[in-house]
């Protein structure tokens, strides 16, 4: 539900909460007090104005002008009926007593019978009286008395019975208990309110502009716990994903940091071991250790194998570099696999055997399918599986194994060996620069430590795979794959 949805709920449970409250109270007053509902109905109907009883009031005082002028007049019938005629209009009617008996009254009281049984005493000290509303029948009915002395000091009343509109009476006589029952619900309404909108709104934007603050001091490592399904909630997701990225980001520039300097840390030993050996060199021939042609001539020859290596470490770097920051440019070309692998692998079983290894080969590739591919960078990966290999060969009679098929979409080529085999910790990290299982970096196991980290920036950017498995001391398995191009 939306912010903008809630707010215009909120303001219309305002509205609506407060009047049905009323309504309800009402109703439950009107029974409490008056018994029933009946007349309820009345209330829509049109009634007399709200002051109506005044001018019933100011007909009552008439009346007894009247008779104080004509004391005889109360027995003029006419008179009466004409009085009566005016009250009626107001819904009013009149009852005349003398010592105890009812002189005159209204045609429409005699239906109530208990009326005239009911009415106050005579009262001379005080000459006007109003009582209270009083239920007759299924209205409400407000009395006025007038006292007074009738001839031969007979004790005279006159009573003007007055119907009240129910609206009026019930918000006279119940007006300051519905205005607090008003009051007290409005102020539950908001407090409730109150609290929901702070709960669902308030709160949230509060827990945000903390989250800002702690990012703001560079603390990052806490979690962002906005949740519903408003705008207010999808900010929060996407301000917690914008933390956790953020935070993603610095230990990843941390963790470059930290290779930065492995890296530089790696370059340095393996440039300055080169570099070393031809120092020494050079220093034994200036120094004239060389004094023989044949010594002279070995010394060169050495200098002349570092200086190959250095350039080859150099060479790797280079490459890597341009390869890790997509630099390096692919020349790809439709390749047949097949008669690919087929050259390549003649050459690799002479190079080999020259060695004492062992080679087979089992090429089981579609001759009508085509590769994209760079022939140079793609023997530059093979080349360098193979060297790994042969640099970690021990045993007596060493072997390596190529096995390459088809799938529908890609062909697989697998290079193993029969080697010492790489520690489960270790493999995970051979496809790294500068990484070595053998971390003593000796003559036989050395190398630039960026072979098999080429390897997979070469197949990434062939859109291809490669995967490493191995068993300490039995051996190690090279896993390539190659997206099909085309078949024929």
């Amino acid at each position: 539900m939306s912010i903008r949805l809630k707010l215009l709920l909120s303001y219309a449970a305002m509205l609506v909460i407060p009047l049905i409250s009323i309504i309800l109270i009402s109703l439950l007053m009107v029974i409490v007090f008056r018994g029933d509902l009946q007349g309820i109905k009345s209330i829509y109907e049109s009634t007399e104005e709200l002051f109506g009883q005044e001018e019933v009031k100011h007909i009552a005082q008439e009346i007894k002008r009247s008779f104080e002028l004509q004391p005889n007049i109360l027995n003029n019938q006419s008179y009466l009926e004409e009085m009566t005629n005016e009250l009626q209009k107001r819904d009013s009617e009149i009852i005349v007593r003398v010592d105890g008996e009812v002189l005159y009254r209204s045609l429409d009281i005699q239906k109530f019978s208990d009326v005239s049984s009911n009415l106050p005493p005579f009262n001379r000290n005080e000459a006007f009286r109003q009582y209270p509303a009083k239920k007759i029948g299924n209205a409400n009915y407000s009395f006025m008395q007038f006292d007074f002395h009738y001839q031969n000091n007979k004790q005279g009343t006159l009573f003007i019975i007055s119907k009240v509109n129910p609206t009026t009476y019930f918000i006279r006589k119940y007006f300051p208990t519905l205005f607090l029952s008003l009051i007290f619900v409005l102020i539950v309404t908001h407090i409730l309110l109150t609290t929901f909108m702070s709960k669902n709104i308030i709160r949230p934007l509060q827990a945000l502009r903390n989250a800002a603050s702690e990012i703001k001091e560079g603390n990052l490592d806490f979690q962002i716990k906005v949740n519903g399904k408003d705008e207010i909630g999808q900010l929060g997701i996407m301000f917690e994903e914008m933390r956790s990225r953020l935070q993603t980001s610095i230990q990843v520039q941390e963790q470059y940091e930290v290779n930065r300097k492995e890296l530089i840390s790696n370059i340095s030993h393996d440039l300055k071991t080169p570099l070393t050996t031809i120092r020494g060199y050079i220093d034994g021939i200036l120094d004239g250790v060389a004094d023989t042609p044949e010594k002279n001539l070995k010394y060169m020859q050495t200098i002349a194998v570092k200086a190959e290596e250095l350039d080859h470490l150099i060479n790797e770097l280079f490459l890597y570099s341009k390869l890790d920051l997509n630099q390096q440019q692919f020349h790809f070309e439709a390749v047949n696999v097949l008669a690919f692998l087929m050259d390549w692998s003649e050459e690799l079983e002479f190079e080999l055997e020259k060695q004492g290894i062992t080679y087979h080969s089992d090429i089981q590739l579609d001759p009508s399918a085509m590769f994209l591919l760079d022939r140079d960078q793609f023997k530059r990966v093979l080349n360098n599986i193979i060297q790994n290999s042969v640099r970690y060969m021990d045993k007596q009679q060493p072997s390596i194994q190529l096995t390459a098929h088809c799938t529908e979409s890609e062909a697989i080529l697998e290079i193993r060996d029969n080697g010492s085999g790489i520690d489960p910790e270790a493999l995970q990290h051979i496809f790294e620069r500068f990484y070595r299982a053998d971390e003593s970096r000796n003559a036989r196991t050395g190398g630039s430590g960026l072979g098999l980290a080429i390897a997979k920036q070469i197949m990434l950017g062939h859109q291809g795979g490669i995967e490493a498995y191995s068993k300490l001391r039995v051996g190690t398995t090279i896993k390539l794959c190659i997206p099909i191009a085309t078949r024929g």
